[in-house]
This record gives C-alpha cells, sequence and structure tokens, in this order.
C-alpha cells in the first residue's frame, strides 16, 4: 500500500483520482468530531461555510452546530466551539450535529470526490489503520490541515506517521506521537491555558492515541457530505461499497466503477 501526504493550505492544482484520502485535523475537528459520537450524536454534517451551516440547519432543526474561525474562535450563535471538552459531557441523544472549522472541514469538502474519505485525528488512528488496511486501498494520502504561517501542524504530521507506520505492519509506540501533537506549534498554545478558546483540557483530550475504537468515515449522501462512524467489522461494508455510497469502488469492492471525479492529492 502506497502513502503520500500533502499540506491543505500550500495544495498544488495537480488533479488525479485518488483511492483513499486521511483528512488529518487532530487540534482539534477530527477529535471533537470523534466526542461528538461518543456523546450520542447521530450524524455529522461537515460544511465549509458559516452560511451555508445556517442553511443547513434550517433545513435540520434539530441538528446542534460545532465549529470555530481560524485561530479557535467559536463562531457566533452555533451551540459550541470547536471542542472535544465542550462535548464530553453533552447528551445529543441522537441528533445531527453540523460541523464548520477553518481547517479540518474545508480539507474534507476539498477532497469529497475521493474514493474512500476519512476524517483523521489521534484518538481513532488505530481504528483509521484497521479500516484502510480492511479496504486495501492501492494508495492512501494524507492531508496535513494544521500547518499554517505560525504553526508547524506537527500534530496532524504525527498523526500521519503514526498511521502510516501501522498500515507498513510496525508496531509504533502511541505515545512518541502523543507527545508530539503536545510538543506542536498549536499544542503548545492549548498547553499555556491562558486563552478561554484554547482550554489545556482539550489538548489533553486530542493526545490520547487510539480512545476510541471507530474511525471516522466520510462520504456523500442525499446531497449533503456526511461523517459516520466506522468500526473496523464494518468497513467492507462501509464507505467504499455500502451505506455510505462513495461514487467509485475500491478494488475487491465489487461493482462497476463510475466515471472519476477527482480531487488533487
Amino acid at each position: 500500500m502506497r502513502t503520500r501526504r500533502v499540506f491543505l493550505n500550500r495544495l498544488d492544482p495537480i488533479r488525479e483520482p485518488v483511492d483513499a484520502v486521511v483528512v488529518i485535523d487532530v487540534l482539534r475537528s477530527f477529535t471533537t468530531a470523534a466526542y461528538a459520537f461518543v456523546a450520542g450524536a447521530g450524524t455529522i454534517y461537515p460544511v465549509e461555510t458559516i452560511a451555508g451551516a445556517f442553511r443547513l440547519q434550517r433545513q435540520l432543526p434539530d441538528a446542534v452546530t460545532t465549529g470555530a474561525v481560524g485561530g479557535g474562535d467559536p463562531i457566533p450563535g452555533f451551540d459550541f466551539g470547536n471542542s472535544p471538552a465542550e462535548l464530553q459531557h453533552v447528551h445529543l441523544a441522537g441528533r445531527p450535529l453540523i460541523q464548520t472549522t477553518a481547517a479540518g472541514v474545508r480539507g474534507l469538502t476539498r477532497f469529497r470526490h475521493a474514493r474512500a474519505l476519512f476524517a483523521g485525528s489521534l484518538v481513532v488512528a488505530r481504528a483509521t489503520a484497521t479500516a484502510l488496511l480492511e479496504l486495501q486501498p492501492a494508495e492512501v494520502c494524507f492531508v496535513i490541515t494544521g500547518e499554517w504561517v505560525d504553526r508547524d501542524g506537527d500534530e496532524d504530521i504525527a498523526c500521519a506517521d503514526y498511521i502510516d507506520a501501522l498500515l507498513q505492519g510496525e508496531q509504533p509506540d502511541p505515545e512518541h506521537y502523543a507527545a508530539r501533537v503536545r510538543d506542536s506549534d498549536f499544542g503548545r498554545r492549548f498547553l499555556a491555558d491562558d486563552n478561554p478558546n484554547l482550554p489545556a483540557r482539550d489538548l489533553q483530550l486530542c493526545a490520547q492515541a487510539d480512545r476510541f475504537d471507530f474511525a471516522l468515515s466520510a462520504a456523500h449522501v442525499d446531497g449533503h457530505l456526511q461523517i459516520r462512524r466506522l468500526r473496523s467489522s464494518a468497513a467492507r461494508q462501509a464507505p467504499a461499497a455500502g451505506e455510505l455510497r462513495n461514487a467509485l469502488r475500491l478494488p475487491g469492492s465489487g461493482g462497476t466503477p463510475a466515471t472519476p471525479q477527482p480531487d488533487g492529492c
């Protein structure tokens, strides 16, 4: 299984079909998404723009909203910020959740036509690797979303390194990668605990490798990009050929390939 990686904020215009894409946002989009599922969220709808999120909320009046602008400040009018600590003790009871963030969600929508698409973070890293090993794509592309002009993005690079090592059959020490999350440029901002919108508790939750036993699988369903949790026992039913209706089959998934709608990677 070949792997490669790109950086969302310096992505070149090359466009080609991609078997599987893992868009990584450890601090905090896809850690928050994982905690939302544990809190009882039914389906997560990643929406790139704030206006789009409010439009979708009008269609889904039972939905709750979570998200942040660049830098981490919560979005005015949203129910929650982009914070796993905020959602840790919430009971969503099957309600849909709409998520808008400046990095992770933007990356996920950028690669929405990938044959298999995952939202990656350290808390679901091993489960993501397991799902990929069951799918057996020819190539996996890791998208690093956390690199900015003032941030090294090493929290996301560490997560990609960890998943990559697992895909190659290695037995890496997860604490090594958790330490890199804490020591990244953005991680140290949380560790300082001097900004109420970047609490140290979020960093603690984000830096727990393999806390959950499910991956976060994304695909278009009924005209909307959706994230659902995917346990390894179901990896061959979704997203490649089952309930999430991804457009293209992976090798060995059966069926007839659709016409590619490629994204660059």
